[in-house]
C-alpha cells in the first residue's frame, strides 16, 4: 500500500470484508472459531488453509494490527505478543538453545539484562555484555556459537545511541542476526530495515498503545537474514525459507508459551498506531524544548538527549532519527536527596514508569527500575544516584517548564 507513515496506519485492508461495514477492526474476544466442515478445521490445523481456530495462536484483531504494522515497516511479517519481554523472550528462544551464546550491550535496559544474565542462564545460555560502540570489542567477542547480537536504538536511561548501520555489516559479515529492541524510537522515528537491524522488537505498551492504555509487544522480522545461517532454523528453511522465523514463532514458541496479546489491547493498539506520528511529534519537540531548558539552568549537573547539540551521539542520531530522537532525557542534580525533594514538589510531572505515555512522567531509575542491581553494577551500567529519567508527554511546553521550575525552587 502507498503512501505516508500515517495513511498507512488508518488504511491497511482487513484480511477480510466485514460483514456490516465496520470503520474499525471489531473486536473478536473470543477463544476459538467454527468452521462449516471437519474437513475445514482439519485443513486449518495441517496448514493447508489459513484460517483463525484459536485466539492463542491467530486472531482477526490481533491479524489485523500485526498487518498495520507490517504496512508502515515494510516488515516481512510481524507478530504481536502480550509485553516487550514476551517479544524478546519468545525471540531468543527461537532462535537459541542451551550452551548457545549472545552478544548484549552491556547499557542495556534493568529487566532485559535481568532476562539474559538470569533467567535464560539457568537454561544454558551465555551471554557477553559489551560495549556495541566498540566494533573492534564486537569481532572479539563472537564465537562460532554466537547466534545473535542484540542492541536497543537508544539506551534506557543512559541514553547511548550505537552506530545500527556499522553493527549490521559486523553481523552480516559474521552471518549472525542483528536484533535491535526500538521500543525508544518506534516505527516513524527509526526505519529498522533501512538501518540494517534483521529483526526488531518493540514494547507497544510505549508509544504505540496511544497513552498507555494497554500492554503488548512486537516481533518484527524484516525479511533480511537467511535464516538456514542459524543451527535451530536451519531444517524449517529449507521449507520455509525467509518465512522460517516466523513459522518457528507461529507454530512453536509463540504457540506453546501463549504470551499472546488479547484482541481488545491489540484493537486498543490499532487504534494507537493511528496517531503515532501526532503525538510523537509534539513528545518529542517537547523533549528538545527541555532539555534545551534544563541545560541552561544552574541547578542541574548534566542533561542527556541525543537531540541536543552537545550530545555525544548529536549527528550519530540525525542520521539515524530524522525527526528526533525519542522523549526520554536525563539530568543529573546534585544528590538522591534532592532527587526525591526535587520529585515530590511536582504538580503536574507524574511520579510513575513507562514510556511516552500522554502524560510527562519521572522516575528515579537506580532506585527503582535497577533497584535489583549492586551499586557496583550500577555504577559499570552508568545508572548514578543522582540521575532522572523524564518520559515528555504531549501538554503544553509551558506547564511543564512550570512545573520544573517549581521542583527546581524547592532545592
Amino acid at each position: 500500500m502507498s503512501g505516508g507513515f500515517t495513511t498507512k496506519a488508518i488504511h491497511t485492508p482487513f484480511a477480510k470484508k466485514d460483514a456490516h461495514g465496520a470503520l474499525h477492526m471489531p473486536v473478536y474476544d473470543c477463544a476459538s472459531f467454527e468452521f462449516d466442515s471437519a474437513e475445514e478445521i482439519i485443513d486449518a490445523f495441517e496448514g493447508k488453509k489459513a484460517a483463525h481456530a484459536y485466539s492463542r495462536i491467530t486472531n482477526p484483531t490481533i491479524e489485523h494490527f500485526e498487518n498495520k504494522i507490517r504496512n508502515v515497516t515494510g516488515a516481512q511479517g510481524v507478530i504481536a505478543v502480550s509485553s516487550g519481554m514476551a517479544a524478546i523472550s519468545n525471540l531468543v528462544m527461537s532462535l537459541c538453545g542451551a550452551g548457545d551464546h549472545i552478544i548484549s550491550n552491556k547499557y542495556l535496559f534493568g529487566n532485559t539484562k535481568a532476562l539474559f544474565a538470569s533467567t535464560l542462564k539457568t537454561w544454558g545460555l551465555e551471554a557477553s555484555f559489551i560495549d556495541l560502540e566498540n566494533l573492534a570489542e564486537v569481532r572479539k567477542a563472537i564465537q562460532p556459537n554466537t547466534k545473535l547480537i542484540f542492541g536497543e536504538t537508544i539506551a534506557n536511561p543512559q541514553m547511548r545511541v550505537i552506530d545500527i548501520p556499522a553493527l549490521s555489516l559486523v553481523a552480516k559479515e559474521n552471518k549472525i542476526p542483528l536484533v535491535i529492541d526500538s521500543t525508544c524510537t518506534p516505527p516513524y522515528l527509526f526505519n529498522g530495515k533501512l538501518n540494517g537491524a534483521d529483526v526488531e522488537v518493540i514494547s507497544s505498551t510505549k508509544y504505540i498503545s496511544g497513552g498507555a492504555t494497554s500492554v503488548g509487544g512486537l516481533i518484527i522480522d524484516h525479511g533480511t537474514f537467511q535464516w538456514k545461517n542459524n543451527s535451530h532454523l536451519a531444517d524449517l528453511a529449507k521449507k520455509m525459507g525467509p518465512f522460517a522465523l516466523l513459522a518457528k514463532l507461529r507454530k512453536e514458541v509463540y504457540r506453546n508459551i501463549g504470551t499472546c496479546l488479547t484482541p481488545h489491547n491489540a484493537y486498543l493498539q490499532s487504534l494507537g498506531l493511528e496517531t503515532l506520528a501526532l503525538r510523537a511529534n509534539v513528545s518529542c519537540q517537547n523533549t528538545l524544548a527541555l532539555a534545551e531548558f534544563l541545560e541552561a539552568h544552574p541547578n542541574i549537573k548534566k542533561v542527556n538527549y541525543p537531540g541536543l547539540k552537545s550530545s555525544p551521539y548529536f549527528e550519530l542520531s540525525k542520521r539515524l532519527f530524522p525527526h528526533l530522537p525519542g522523549s526520554i532525557l536525563t539530568f543529573d542534580l546534585g544528590s538522591k536527596a534532592e532527587c526525591t525533594k526535587f520529585m515530590n514538589h511536582l504538580k503536574i510531572i507524574r511520579r510513575a514508569t513507562n514510556i511516552n505515555d500522554n502524560k510527562t512522567l519521572i522516575i528515579h531509575p537506580s532506585a527503582t527500575i535497577f533497584a535489583e542491581f549492586t551499586e557496583e553494577q550500577k555504577v559499570a551500567m552508568e545508572v548514578t544516584s543522582t540521575m532522572m529519567r523524564l518520559s515528555v508527554g504531549i501538554e503544553d511546553l509551558i506547564d511543564l517548564k512550570k512545573d520544573i521550575e517549581l521542583g527546581l525552587k524547592s532545592l
